[in-house]
């Protein structure tokens, strides 16, 4: 069979890639090897698809090349996206921090996508598993499962590895080195982090769950973060995994609407009160009463000199933990690296060394925050690459 346009990968970015050619006049073949389309799609944001953040700014997005994103990002915004999701009556909320969702099911979303795609008379072929991808005099040709398809320009829009049991793999990654392109080394973002050693001790606090400061490397944030039977997770958590690297420490400051005087102001309201007691004001019982037993005073904060509560104050605001490691690629949302951008072209995603080959979404080295960000440059990547096919 013979096409304008293969695109590999039924996800957020290979649907909206492909809509948009066929739209433009392009003979689409989509190509998605699970039985049925954007299976991510319909479990993000707890079934109801946190699809894009009305604060995209491309330095809340990870690249080798930070820069890379801007122009994509910037022909293809949160505003025109919310626009065909309205234009669809689809009803949305913004949750917090710019965080748009469905009022009611992801499956909207993929509703839409897939009318667009019928829009743009795109051939669906779901159930096929790849089987190699060669090049020859202009043409790419993919060999299915099922069939065997040829055209002049391919789309790889297969994802990372992050969250396997979907079917996610590194096939972008492998294709991308089989036609002599470089890959950022992929590793897990948005993770929850593992504890070991002098930090196990919290585990116990499993499902306890508290507004913090997070900190690795550079950045911070501020959210929540949730004790688990491994480790640590909660959004704080999840955006700094993305920034921290084995070996590093995570810091946390568990009085971010207090300073690191919260003890002697106790202590010059009530001197009768402890350290549990102030902490017990500002955060759930059980891990009060763990960080209390941590700082070691237990004595009321009239029998303490001002110099200790300070240093309290200060070990809390800047907590240490080690984590020995993440919960991996199936607890991951994304994946940071991937195709290296200096091998693609940031307006169109095609290929400088392998005219008509693209990547787009999450196979490039760009990931974002946490929050939508993601979906978004699904999208746009989508459009600059539809656009010049």
């Amino acid at each position: 069979m013979t096409h304008d346009v293969i695109v590999l990968g039924a996800g957020a970015a290979g649907l909206m890639c492909a809509a948009r050619a066929g739209q433009r006049g392009k003979r689409v073949v989509l190509i998605e090897h699970a039985d049925a389309p954007g299976k991510k799609i319909l479990i993000s944001g707890g079934g109801r698809c946190n699809f894009t953040n009305l604060d995209v700014v491309p330095d809340r997005y990870l690249s080798s090349n930070p820069h890379f994103a801007k122009s994509a990002l910037a022909r293809y915004t949160a505003r025109d996206f919310l626009a065909l999701v309205e234009s669809y009556g689809i009803a949305w909320h913004e949750k917090t921090l710019g965080q748009l969702f469905c009022d009611g099911s992801a499956r909207q979303i993929v509703d839409m996508l897939l009318d667009q795609c019928a829009k743009g008379e795109v051939e669906l072929r779901c159930g096929e598993s790849i089987g190699s991808v060669g090049h020859a005099d202009g043409a790419f040709t993919v060999e299915t499962s099922a069939d065997s398809y040829s055209a002049p320009s391919l789309v790889v829009a297969t994802g990372g590895p992050s969250i396997p049991k979907m079917g996610a793999t590194g096939f972008a990654y492998d294709l991308a080195r089989q036609f002599g392109l470089k890959v950022v080394q992929p590793r897990p973002a948005l993770v929850p982090l593992t504890l070991g050693g002098d930090d196990l001790l919290f585990r116990e606090l499993s499902g306890v769950s508290t507004e913090v400061v997070a900190g690795a490397a550079k950045a911070k944030f501020r959210e929540a973060a949730l004790f688990t039977h491994r480790g640590l997770s909660g959004p704080a958590i999840l955006q700094v995994s993305s920034y921290w690297d084995p070996g590093a420490t995570v810091t946390v400051d568990f009085l971010p609407d207090a300073d690191a005087e919260v003890f002697i102001a106790a202590k010059a309201e009530n001197p009768k009160a402890t350290i549990r007691s102030t902490l017990a004001a500002l955060m759930p019982e059980r891990l009060a009463g763990e960080l209390a037993e941590r700082v070691g005073i237990a004595v009321p904060l009239a029998d303490c000199k001002d110099k200790a509560l300070r240093a309290a104050g200060e070990r809390l605001k800047r907590w240490t933990f080690h984590p020995n490691g993440t919960e991996g690629f199936a607890k991951a949302e994304v994946t940071v690296g991937g195709v290296a951008t200096g091998e693609l072209s940031s307006k169109t995603m095609e290929a400088k060394k392998v005219p008509g080959l693209h990547f787009i979404g999450e196979a490039v080295d760009v990931t974002g925050w946490l929050g939508g960000y993601n979906f978004q440059w699904a999208w746009a990547s989508a459009v600059a690459c539809a656009e010049a096919l």
